[in-house]
């Protein structure tokens, strides 16, 4: 536009450009800029997110697998035990400790079966993988049997230090099992693993309660 300057003479007019190009649609060249940052950001987002969730898919999968291989590992040393407590009792002394060996063999037995229910639950088939640990403390009973003199107090007591031994492993293994039952969200089968290390507790105390009551003075007083 010319302007008409006192002089008479015109003069143009120069309009200024705006300190940061557009786009043509308002949208200056570093608003672009952050925007495309932030679409960027947000399109990871999601991806981290789907990873994160396959890690923890990941380590489920690892807990349910080592789960499954020690509930097969408890299975194999309760089987082993109805094989093993007739002959603890056989060579028990003691009338209340061949009766506790007794009583004990029924409960195991249910053991078994109620560990048939959790692989149930599980939709898997029963299945038993060798207990090195149960292994080796019932060869230990065994060897107690052939150290100590059979009719003696001193053979109950060895007897009853040996089966005690089986029962802290099984409170422990029970005890960690349920635990983990519940976190894999197995609240019937935690509830199941609770029921038989409630009846685990209650055989270790009733042989605490035979050596203290009678058989350990008993063999105190052995020649």
């Amino acid at each position: 536009m010319a302007k008409t300057t006192s002089s008479g003479t015109s003069a143009q007019v120069k309009t200024g450009k705006p300190t940061s190009a557009t786009d043509g649609k308002g949208l200056s060249s570093s608003n672009k800029v952050s925007s495309k940052s932030l679409s960027k950001s947000e399109s990871q987002m999601p991806m981290k997110e789907e990873n994160h969730q396959d890690n923890i898919k990941q380590n489920d999968s690892r807990l349910e697998e080592f789960f499954h291989d020690e509930l097969k590992d408890i299975y194999w040393a309760e089987k082993h035990l109805v094989k093993t407590l007739p002959k603890m009792q056989k060579a028990a002394n003691a009338r209340e400790l061949k009766t506790a060996f007794a009583d004990h063999l029924t409960v195991t037995k249910n053991h078994v079966e109620r560990l048939d229910q959790v692989f149930g639950i599980l939709g898997k088939k029963p299945q038993a993988k060798k207990c090195e640990a149960m292994e080796g403390i019932t060869k230990e009973g065994e060897t107690i049997i052939g150290d100590t003199e059979a009719g003696t107090s001193t053979r109950d007591v060895g007897l009853i230090l040996a089966a005690q031994k089986v029962e802290h492993y099984e409170i422990a293994t029970y005890g960690g099992l349920a635990q983990l039952a519940k976190t894999l969200g197995y609240d019937e089968i935690s509830n199941l693993l609770q029921t038989t290390l409630s009846e685990e507790k209650e055989a270790d105390q009733n042989l605490t309660s035979l050596a203290e009551n009678t058989i350990n003075q008993s063999a105190a007083s052995e020649q």
